[in-house]
């Protein structure tokens, strides 16, 4: 290829939609608030968390699984789009700006943030009496074993594994884009004719529905980066489409326009799962059954993320100082909440509430003290990069996700 003929391929970042994209922001500042809400919810159900309710059951668990299906892709896929107006802006200093805002934080977070809900979770598990200082030694050295086959791994990210793979997938984007620029500009136009009519909701739900069926029995979710194959075909996945539609005007006006459909096929999706799940919660299902689960898994995953997409785009406010405030807030946010809610959690107990009333007070407090955590933090210069925030916050904030 001759200098200059990579100008004349076609682009995956057509200039159309070149206005920040204040949909997104406020889709990616919704999802982590959904994030905070979803976590707390796992102190009172069934499944396996860090510390558990005396109360826990089954209850809230068909609310849990309306969003677990698209929570997390939808978070990835914004982040792809805001990973395609960064480099838009060009490379120079792309991969070390990215890497210094993420990975200093999880660094961080795994040293100092993390700790404590490993603390309480072997309190409560395992009934740890030695005190946080002596914990803290094993944390950084040992780990922590019951018994042979049951370790608690440290030191460990936890819910800061989306920054881990963030960063990951960061890396082999830019690659790619780097490398094939060609290659990625001629996915970017077959994606984007895909999209077109019905194959907006066609195409991305019949590779996640193949992904489900194909991986999830070979693949479980461990969030360990190194063996986490399902994972990262399906966050991975939309990270990349993210990226490719990012300027695509046509496709996210199709998200708009099939909105009520999507929302619909959603929560048919929805009701079936609620059912499955309630009625084979301990049960085994017969195996045909379970295939057409994990379809549907991945049809509500799709259509879900396309529903709340082309709402935002049709009905999402513009910018404001509340938009610009809660885009810088919510990184910092997302790495306090988990700990807080581990603590305060562990601390609420003693009070002996219903969980109809300790529930939205850990939700409350969470968010209260978060946001106050942001506030010390924006204001201290030394914190900010700890938390992946600029050290000079006298600019505007950047399209769409640009740190997490």
């Amino acid at each position: 290829m001759k200098r200059g003929d990579h100008e004349r391929l076609p682009t995956a970042f057509p200039r159309s939609d070149m206005n920040r994209r204040h949909d997104l922001d406020w889709v990616r500042v919704c999802a982590f608030a959904l994030l905070v809400i979803y976590h707390v919810g796992m102190y009172y159900v069934s499944w396996d968390w860090h510390v558990k309710s005396p109360q826990a059951s089954h209850a809230i668990e068909p609310l849990m699984v309306a969003t677990a299906p698209w929570r997390l892709s939808l978070l990835f896929m914004v982040s792809g789009v805001a990973t395609a107006f960064l480099l838009a802006r060009g490379e120079a200093g792309f991969l070390g700006s990215r890497s210094w805002r993420l990975l200093l934080p999880l660094l961080f977070g795994m040293l100092v943030i993390v700790p404590p809900q490993s603390y309480f979770e072997l309190v409560e598990k395992a009934g740890y009496a030695d005190g946080y200082g002596a914990f803290y030694g094993r944390y950084l050295s040992k780990g922590f074993c019951k018994q042979p086959d049951r370790c608690l791994d440290t030191p460990t990210w936890n819910h800061l594994w989306f920054v881990a793979y963030l960063w990951a997938y960061t890396v082999v984007l830019w690659a790619l884009h780097r490398l094939l620029p060609a290659t990625l500009a001629r996915l970017g136009a077959l994606v984007q004719r895909a999209l077109t009519g019905p194959g907006l909701l066609l195409w991305p739900a019949a590779v996640l529905v193949a992904l489900r069926i194909a991986l999830i029995d070979r693949f479980e979710s461990t969030h360990a980066l190194v063996d986490d194959w399902y994972n990262h075909a399906q966050y991975f996945g939309v990270f990349l489409l993210g990226y490719l539609i990012a300027r695509a005007t046509p496709v996210w006006d199709r998200f708009a326009a099939l909105r009520w459909t999507a929302l619909a096929l959603s929560v048919g999706a929805y009701a079936f799962l609620a059912v499955y799940f309630s009625h084979y919660d301990e049960l085994a299902p017969p195996p045909a059954l379970k295939q057409l689960q994990r379809g549907v898994w991945g049809l509500m995953q799709w259509t879900s993320i396309a529903a709340v997409l082309g709402f935002a785009r049709r009905h999402a406010p513009g910018d404001s100082p509340a938009l610009r405030y809660l885009s810088q807030a919510v990184f910092p946010v997302y790495i306090l909440h988990q700990t807080l809610i581990v603590v305060l959690a562990h601390e609420l107990k003693t009070w002996g509430l219903a969980p109809r009333v300790e529930g939205p007070l850990l939700i409350v407090a969470t968010l209260a003290l978060c946001f106050a955590g942001y506030e010390l933090v924006r204001r201290v210069g030394w914190l900010r990069p700890l938390f992946g925030l600029r050290r000079e916050s006298k600019k505007p904030a950047p399209a769409v996700a640009t740190t997490a």
